[in-house]
């Protein structure tokens, strides 16, 4: 939807673009969440296609990353519901799982590439040996089934295979994030969500990151939510854009009319800003 005003964005409705006639993957409703007196998220509705990656922007502190790890289940709202749509499984409120389940779920359904790679990796084990883990997680045992299907996944990633046994610390910034995203993706998670993926990275990284994200979503067909302040890495990525402030969402829509036509004042300053 374009145009919402922050006052009403409690009553954003989760219609899916003409072209979408699914349910959706991801549904978020009503989430809150207060951080010692301070609003990081305020109602917030979500909702995430199969297959589509959603782009969320805005500036530093506008909840975004909150949000993020609410869909993570790394944090848990004042209020609110969250619900995916897992073939075979019933359709709980994902918030009311105790510890053991959301791990459990997070290791089979959630894949996840943070920003600082030393929240997703273990910098001493080898990068197989980090996809590996996510798979020994999810009950995977067999010594050489691991090792081929992080090699697998490895590959996907584009991470060049004859460096499996290095250790991330030892690699560069974009070598550690693909062995992140090859780790997130070794178990074809339900959704993907990437937090600021590509800040820090120099500009001809940053740009073989996306295209292997893109490529990865072409031949997956993986539903992503990606994080990012740069509006230039959504207009690349994102089917549609999110818009928040202050833990609000003010503006919601399909990338094109974001970017080429943004109803709210905010969303526009964000445009022109990066015109």
């Amino acid at each position: 939807m374009i145009g919402v005003d922050v006052s009403s964005q409690a009553g954003i409705e989760l219609e899916p673009p003409r072209l979408m006639l699914t349910e959706p993957m991801l549904t978020m409703r009503g989430i809150s969440r207060n951080f010692g007196g301070v609003e990081a998220l305020q109602g917030v509705d979500v909702c995430v296609y199969p297959g589509e990656i959603l782009g969320i922007v805005g500036e530093s502190g506008s909840g975004k990353s909150t949000l993020l790890r609410m869909m993570n289940l790394e944090d848990t709202p004042d209020a609110g519901s969250y619900h995916l749509a897992l073939p075979g499984h019933e359709d709980p409120n994902l918030f009311e799982l105790n510890r053991f389940e959301r791990r459990r779920l997070r290791a089979h359904h959630i894949g996840i590439v943070y920003q600082n790679p030393h929240l997703g990796l273990l910098m001493g084990y080898t990068s197989s040996g980090n996809v590996a883990e996510r798979l020994l997680i999810a009950g995977k045992r067999n010594f050489a089934e691991l090792r081929e299907r992080a090699k697998q996944s490895l590959e996907a990633s584009e991470f060049p295979v004859e460096r499996m046994d290095a250790p991330p610390r030892e690699l560069s910034g974009g070598m550690q994030q693909r062995v992140q995203l090859a780790k997130a993706i070794a178990l074809e998670p339900a959704v993907l969500l990437l937090d600021e993926p590509t800040t820090g990275l120099d500009v001809s990284v940053q740009a073989l990151v996306l295209d292997t994200l893109k490529q990865l979503q072409r031949d997956r067909d993986i539903t992503m939510v990606l994080v990012s302040h740069d509006l230039g890495v959504i207009r690349t990525m994102a089917d549609r854009v999110m818009v928040m402030r202050r833990g609000m969402v003010v503006e919601q829509g399909l990338a094109d009319q974001i970017f080429q036509d943004p109803q709210h004042e905010y969303t526009q300053q964000l445009v022109h800003a990066k015109l």
